[in-house]
């Protein structure tokens, strides 16, 4: 996997903000499956999902299948909306009877909890066929940096961009940007034809969104190994070279949906596809929520050029699976990762999917349709490779970040306020 340069700062976790979290039974009542009774050694391994769009969902359950049938171990799949997840993770890992297995990220969010010794250890997992052949810097990225020891499995990666749908810059004579001024004045070209030119899908729970705006204008400006010290605490979010962000973001407020803090990325989406919108910058996995028939009508482009001397950085998360410390069942956990390891596992999620996700596993074959090819020479000639800002940084942070972004997006003239109280509340993080 070259797309993960070894000098990326480890970063990931859940992303997203994760707070602390709802109560563990939250989860049993909204699982798509019957909930786990008691964790007794001779029952189903439990894997807790936060792939709940559509056809991730159902890929998902095309993939738990297959490992059910080899016979052995059997897993018990419950799904759970993705933010309900994403704010109950923390009490998922630390009850005393939780789930054995979980989707989420490597990289720093995975590491705060290893460092609390929540995490169920790997590492021999990574000897086997399998992950023997994954790359180093893959490896790397699923090792705890305070264990020494591997505790997660990662089956796929994606990218974030500018999506559009082809038919709808043609039927608008709109063509790519590639410079920060050219973008700007396509925004200007579709809101002079009544198009709502950037969509944004901050609210209804996914204020995360607006991290992206935020991580791309400063590895944009600033580059990436700035932004990755900025998350980590060795900057401040009051610097000059922070407000300088905002100055570009500023500029193109101007053209953004009017409703961008209002709709959940979901509902966004759908007023991309219905060119209520003109773009959005998204991650890949907006598209399982999308029509198949609209699939091939997507297309991306990379964020626009900002300073043509700092090189190109871009955003490819990694997804995957790691398990609980306190599961009773081990080595069922161990049998079913392993499982998700294998190509075979990676290439029937891609086929039951929208199939816009990269595979880790060296020889998984990808879906190979023009907007994946795309999206793999993007990410292979990225000069470094980022996360996403709670993955490059901490779910505690996130938190932080969504109350910044949603108050800048509706009050830009009271920025400076806005950094000196999100330094504060990162500062606060930090210290812990």
């Amino acid at each position: 996997m070259t797309p993960f340069s070894t000098d990326r700062r480890h970063f990931l976790a859940g992303v997203g903000a994760v707070g602390a979290g709802a109560l563990l039974s939250a989860c049993v009542t909204q699982s798509s499956s019957s909930s786990p009774t008691s964790q007794s050694s001779s029952g189903p391994v439990t894997l807790q999902s936060n792939l709940s769009s559509p056809q991730a969902k159902a890929a998902l359950e095309a993939v738990i299948a297959a490992y059910d049938k080899k016979g052995g171990s059997r897993a018990q799949l419950n799904t759970v909306a993705s933010e309900t997840f994403r704010t109950q993770l923390p009490t998922y890992l630390t009850s005393a009877n939780p789930p054995d297995a979980y989707t989420w990220y490597p990289g720093s969010v995975a590491e705060a909890y290893a460092k609390q010794g929540l995490l169920l250890d790997l590492s021999d997992l990574w000897q086997g066929p399998d992950l023997s052949r994954y790359s180093s810097a893959m490896r790397d990225l699923c090792t705890s940096a305070s264990t020494g020891k591997q505790d997660f499995v990662p089956t796929d990666y994606y990218w974030w961009g500018f999506f559009y749908r082809k038919s709808n810059f043609a039927k608008w004579g709109v063509q790519e940007p590639t410079t920060w001024n050219e973008f700007l004045a396509l925004c200007q070209t579709l809101k002079s034809k009544s198009v709502a030119p950037i969509g944004l899908g901050a609210g209804g729970g996914t204020a995360w969104v607006a991290s992206a705006w935020f991580d791309y204008l400063n590895i944009r400006v600033n580059g990436a190994t700035y932004h990755r010290e900025l998350l980590a605490g060795k900057h401040s979010f009051n610097d000059p070279q922070v407000h300088k962000v905002f100055d570009y973001w500023g500029q193109a407020l101007p053209f953004f949906d009017p409703n961008g803090t209002a709709l959940a990325f979901q509902d966004a989406t759908t007023s991309l596809l219905e060119g209520r919108t003109g773009m959005m910058l998204i991650g890949t996995f907006f598209a399982d929520a999308a029509p198949k028939d609209a699939l091939g009508d997507l297309d991306f482009f990379r964020f626009p050029v900002i300073d043509p001397k700092v090189p190109l950085a871009e955003e490819a998360p990694a997804d995957g699976f790691f398990a609980s410390s306190r599961s009773a069942h081990a080595a069922g956990v161990k049998s079913l990762l392993g499982y998700f390891a294998t190509a075979e596992a990676q290439e029937l999620y891609i086929k039951n999917s929208s199939g816009t996700v990269l595979p880790t596993h060296p020889d998984a074959k990808d879906n190979g349709t023009p907007l994946v090819v795309k999206g793999r020479k993007l990410i292979a000639s990225a000069a470094q490779i980022t996360q996403f800002f709670n993955r490059d940084s901490s779910d505690a942070l996130q938190p932080t970040a969504d109350t910044a972004l949603v108050h800048f997006l509706s009050k830009p003239k009271e920025v400076n306020t806005i950094l000196t109280t999100w330094q504060r509340d990162a500062q606060q993080i930090w210290s812990k």
